[in-house]
């Protein structure tokens, strides 16, 4: 007689377990790059200040115009010293780590998130519109981006730190907007996109279940190098008036500020310049360590 039962289990869901393989041989392979994982702890420990910083007890506004408090150089009270209005220093970086991750974050989400619909639906119709979008995209990537960025800002009537966020957003979607049209011209033409639109399935369906969870290692790598961008971007901005406005500490505005006090508060620019750049260094070191990782060669 023969029996019903089979003692074979069948996995319930196939491609959930590949795609964990695949996260786990990625982990497995950034753990070897040293310079990547000391990029990803000092991210985390920049991340964590920057969470913790409402916390302490110190006033990153608090302004004190005594002649003793003003511009004192580094000292057990005043760890970082003090600017020309006699407020902290130290208080003012760490908040102004909030500010610049804040973002560097949401700005490049943004962007990330338009250059991929406009790039997805590039690659995948082609023809006509595959040309009047990469043509709009040329003509964007011929503009002056900080030009074009200060007239955004300018028409603004109330600048913001929303508002910074977002015109940073719309104004970098291109370069993601290019390499996602090239990864799906090169992933639309496999078999499973042909099976797909075979049994007919719609396009969105496609390109939401099959494209773009295929290409989303290239674009989180890009994502990682573009915070960094976008951070410098946001200090250079606010270094010349048009992005975080005074009194809020941001580490290009502390960086203008210090300008004029090089000689008696050299201070008041060292520590913001220190940590801006460790923050974008910790930046390309992680996306140098993301592009190696999930590169099958790298990983062969």
């Amino acid at each position: 007689m023969l029996s019903t039962s089979s003692s074979v289990d069948i996995p319930m869901d196939s491609s959930q377990s590949s795609s964990q393989s695949v996260w786990n041989m990625t982990w497995q392979h950034y753990r070897k790059h040293r310079m990547s994982m000391i990029g990803m702890y000092l991210l985390l420990g920049l991340i964590a200040i920057a969470l913790l910083a409402p916390v302490l007890p110190q006033d990153p506004f608090l302004v004190d115009l005594d002649e003793s408090t003003r511009l004192r150089p580094p000292s057990s009270e005043h760890w970082f010293g003090t600017d020309k209005l006699g407020r902290d220093v130290l208080i003012r970086t760490l908040y102004g780590a909030r500010i610049s991750l804040s973002v560097g974050f949401l700005a490049t989400f943004l962007s990330i998130g338009l250059g991929t619909l406009v790039g997805a639906a590039s690659g995948y119709y082609g023809g006509i519109i595959d040309n009047l979008m990469m043509r709009f995209v040329d003509v964007l990537f011929s503009l002056p981006i900080i030009f074009l960025i200060i007239i955004l800002q300018s028409l603004s009537s109330k600048p913001s730190i929303y508002n910074v966020m977002l015109v940073l957003g719309i104004t970098s979607w291109m370069g993601p907007a290019r390499l996602v049209r090239g990864e799906v011209l090169r992933e639309r033409e496999m078999e499973y996109v042909e099976a797909s639109r075979a049994f007919g399935a719609p396009s969105k369906w496609i390109i939401g279940r099959h494209l773009l969870p295929n290409i989303i290692g290239p674009v989180i790598v890009m994502a990682t190098l573009r915070i960094g961008r976008i951070i410098i971007l946001e200090s250079a901005l606010s270094y010349i008036g048009f992005g975080i406005q005074p009194p809020n500490p941001s580490w290009g505005a502390m960086l203008a500020q210090a300008r004029n006090y090089l000689n008696t508060g050299i201070w008041n620019a060292i520590f913001p310049g220190i940590f801006l750049s460790l923050t974008v260094l910790a930046f390309n070191f992680v996306g140098d360590g993301l592009a190696a990782a999930m590169n099958p060669h790298e990983r062969k």
